[in-house]
């Protein structure tokens, strides 16, 4: 049953994949400022071997999920099918009006900045009720649960795995803009699924005054 706690959960993920799928179409899609992981890797793919990201990335995504609902449980998948398929539903709503800003399409750096907003509020607040919108946040959240890294980490170290190995085709001032995009969106994701928490014990423990 749908109780207020999981009406307010999944409130909270629609919210989150509502911003998320505004910033993307509204700023990344006419910046052309990418986003690492599996988005980054499906072009990439796409660009040495000629692998459709369509094939690719459906794959990928298929087994960030799978790893996720192994690890992290069924309630896992329930809420990113709910962050998955809200993010579709909104990025059709957005499509259907013009983008609100088309001057960004000059101004990469500033779509970098805007864009990882977007991002990071957007995929922080489904993340922190348990959901992932991308197959990108399901891994994060994997790395995350298996390693103890908070989930900020575990997004920009995949991210920056995936931007290395776009050295090798995409302009120096795109991947320079990418790399800033994914470091700002990964620090506020973890802001975002962290604020208002009690600190983990370890870190109330460093937090202490010594007597």
């Amino acid at each position: 049953m749908f109780t207020p706690g999981k009406r307010r959960r999944y409130a909270q993920i629609l919210l989150g994949s509502a911003i998320l799928a505004f910033g993307l179409y509204n700023v990344h899609a006419l910046s052309n400022v990418t986003e690492g992981g599996v988005l980054g890797m499906t072009l990439l793919l796409q660009h040495w071997f000629g692998v459709s990201p369509a094939v690719s990335g459906f794959v990928m995504n298929v087994l960030c999920y799978a790893a996720g609902w192994r690890l992290l449980g069924r309630e896992f998948l329930v809420c990113s099918a709910v962050a998955g398929g809200g993010f579709s539903a909104f990025y059709a709503l957005f499509e259907r009006f013009p983008p609100l800003w088309p001057q960004l399409a000059e101004l990469p750096w500033l779509a970098a900045v805007l864009g990882a907003v977007f991002v990071g509020v957007g995929v922080g607040l489904s993340v922190r009720a348990g959901g992932a919108p991308g197959g990108d946040d399901a891994l994060a959240m994997v790395i995350s649960h298996v390693t103890r890294l908070d989930v900020q980490w575990a997004y920009l170290a995949t991210d920056l795995i995936v931007l290395l190995l776009s050295v090798s085709y995409i302009p120096l001032e795109r991947l320079l803009c990418s790399l800033l995009t994914v470091a700002l969106s990964g620090q506020l994701i973890g802001l975002v699924q962290r604020w208002g928490r009690p600190k983990p014990r370890r870190e109330q423990k460093a937090a202490e005054p010594e007597s």
